[in-house]
């Protein structure tokens, strides 16, 4: 248990390490290309902070552990939704101005439910991975698209800046873009292991693992970013990225681990964790909705909603986590 905790501590530190240094070497090879801003904040820095979900994922389904790799992919949206998004605006109200995160939250709520559809026969099959994929294909060539096709977005503007003021030398972001990508493989199978070896310990399933102490450490790269963008007020870019983030995780981290090893999905995932994932990014919605349009707000009091319903959330997997340890 010791070695399994160690291994869940070390492969969190160096995942969210490596998947950084493989963001900032990513976006610097992009922007020394000459990739528009918005394409690169869109793609590569979406990517890179779902990279850690991605990899772990990918690596719990190779390894034969359907519930990791589930528990991760919805456990993060909820975690993205809930504590993040909560966190950030109790910290400072979140205003929205962009235009493409107007579109991608609808949209959001659309894949959920596309999600929750193929959950209905209790597995996820190959067949199904490879519809998330394919329609992850399809969003993300539409939002290139309707991207480059703008003119003057903000979050191209906050990207842009960001870029500039910490762009590194082309030698120098392939040399952390390889590194980066090489450690994200070695500490997801390190968190992976970690975590599963932890489930069996507590005789609980790993699928309650994924949900939280995996959903978190995967986390913790948009929990950083969005702090970050609160202190440069950088609005935007707090939901952007978690909206982005959660789209990747509904479509391109769920089907990949399917494409990968077909999953089996407990009855508790659609009725407790895809529910309360659907209804998260629904309140998302109706928090920026107000009766006479777009509120361009997400306030104090939102926060402090979506944080309470985040601890209890986890409370309630928790104690279901006391309850098997004792029984």
């Amino acid at each position: 248990m010791v070695m399994a905790i160690g291994a869940i501590i070390a492969g969190l530190v160096l995942l969210v390490w490596s998947a950084d240094k493989f963001v900032e070497g990513a976006a610097a090879v992009a922007k020394h290309l000459g990739m528009p801003a918005l394409l690169i904040g869109m793609v590569i820095i979406g990517f890179g902070t779902s990279a850690p979900e991605l990899a772990v994922s990918a690596m719990a389904a190779a390894d034969g552990n359907p519930g990791l790799a589930l528990g991760n992919g919805y456990g993060s949206n909820i975690t993205n939704i809930a504590l993040i998004v909560g966190l950030t605006a109790v910290i400072a109200p979140i205003a929205v101005h962009s235009q493409v995160i107007r579109k991608e939250l609808p949209l959001l709520v659309v894949l959920t439910l596309i999600a929750g559809a193929q959950l209905l026969d209790g597995e996820l099959s190959r067949f199904d991975g490879w519809v998330l994929l394919g329609v992850f294909a399809v969003v993300m060539g539409w939002s290139i698209f309707q991207g480059l096709r703008g003119k003057g977005d903000t979050l191209a503007g906050e990207t842009d800046a960001q870029l500039t003021d910490d762009l590194m030398a082309m030698k120098s972001a392939i040399i952390w873009l390889i590194v980066g990508l090489i450690l994200l493989v070695v500490s997801s199978r390190l968190l992976v292991w970690g975590a599963v070896t932890i489930a069996q310990s507590l005789g609980v399933s790993d699928l309650v693992i994924g949900l939280t102490i995996v959903a978190i450490g995967t986390s913790l790269p948009e929990l950083a970013s969005a702090l970050a963008a609160v202190r440069k007020n950088e609005h935007d870019l707090i939901l952007g990225n978690i909206l982005g983030s959660g789209i990747f995780n509904t479509l391109a981290v769920v089907g990949l681990a399917a494409v990968i090893q077909p999953l089996s999905v407990a009855p508790e995932v659609l009725y407790r964790d895809w529910t309360l994932m659907l209804a998260l990014t629904v309140g998302l919605l109706l928090m920026g909705f107000g009766m006479t349009g777009w509120r361009k707000l997400i306030s104090r009091f939102d926060g402090s909603i979506l944080l309470l319903v985040y601890v209890a959330y986890t409370g309630y997997l928790l104690s279901t986590v006391v309850a098997a340890s004792t029984s």
